[in-house]
């Protein structure tokens, strides 16, 4: 398995709070894994830091076999360039429209024309089902459309690696529905490694390879999907069933729920 990233003996304290413990795992080139936890568990905090926004008490970050813990930020600059990023809520500047939003990331880091950078806008709306929408503002937007807008804006790069923050958050099943079909196209399409935090388990089973399970700051599963169903893990197979921890639920139990067969 080729490693795009590499997280080794992460700690992080907010204060005198541990929030990460010894955090050790990789994520492998090319596929959509998944970091899952509860509420609490450490994964944005983890994202946080893989992007660079945050620097842990101790431990290694590689990225492309690139310690960026120990790059400063306008070494992080480059680093960025080669990532896109959808944060929770989409993060959309309100004060510009839609194509002026996707347009960012292109104007502050290239020399590109104007007109290059207009097609370029047109083809990533095109990309996330915004044809004809890049001169609304995002007020002017329901959820799922940001969301999407918010994509746009993350590939405009044609980055490497693509980072989701909750993507589904906040969400009808229909429009979530919508939005992982998205993102398994991107996959397909651009080759491209995605690390997708959620807690949204319709979602998982549609767009993961590959999952990474926090709870309480520590690493208690990696590997791939069909590993992690067949977990006899108790936290793990209470997880995807969405019951209380319940050493009664056998590896596969979870499937049975969901399913309706006895």
């Amino acid at each position: 398995m080729e490693k795009a990233i590499e997280v080794k003996g992460l700690v992080t304290h907010y204060g005198t709070r541990e929030i990460l413990k010894n955090v050790t795992f990789s994520i492998p080139r090319g596929m959509t894994t998944v970091i899952l936890g509860g509420s609490g568990s450490g994964k944005s905090t983890l994202l946080r830091h893989i992007i660079g926004l945050l620097k842990p008490t101790k431990g290694n970050i590689f990225i492309n076999e690139r310690d960026i813990t120990s790059l400063s930020e306008i070494e992080m600059i480059d680093v960025r360039k080669k990532m896109g990023v959808l944060f929770q809520g989409a993060a959309l500047l309100n004060s510009l429209t839609v194509s002026d939003n996707v347009a960012l990331p292109v104007t502050e880091h290239t020399k590109l024309q104007g007109s290059t950078i207009d097609i370029m806008v047109r083809m990533k709306l095109d990309l996330v089902g915004l044809s004809g929408s890049g001169g609304l503002y995002p007020s002017q937007l329901s959820g799922g459309m940001k969301k999407r807008a918010g994509i746009a804006r993350a590939m405009a790069l044609d980055p490497d690696l693509l980072f989701l923050d909750e993507p589904s958050a906040g969400l009808d099943p229909v429009t979530a529905a919508g939005l992982d079909e998205l993102i398994v196209r991107l996959k397909k399409v651009f080759k491209i490694t995605i690390v997708v935090v959620t807690h949204e388990l319709p979602s998982i089973h549609i767009i993961a390879d590959y999952a990474v399970m926090l709870n309480r700051g520590e690493i208690v599963f990696t590997g791939t999907m069909d590993e992690l169903k067949m977990s006899d893990d108790p936290q793990i197979v209470s997880f995807l069933a969405r019951r209380p921890p319940d050493d009664s639920l056998a590896p596969g139990d979870y499937l049975k729920t969901i399913t309706g067969n006895s």
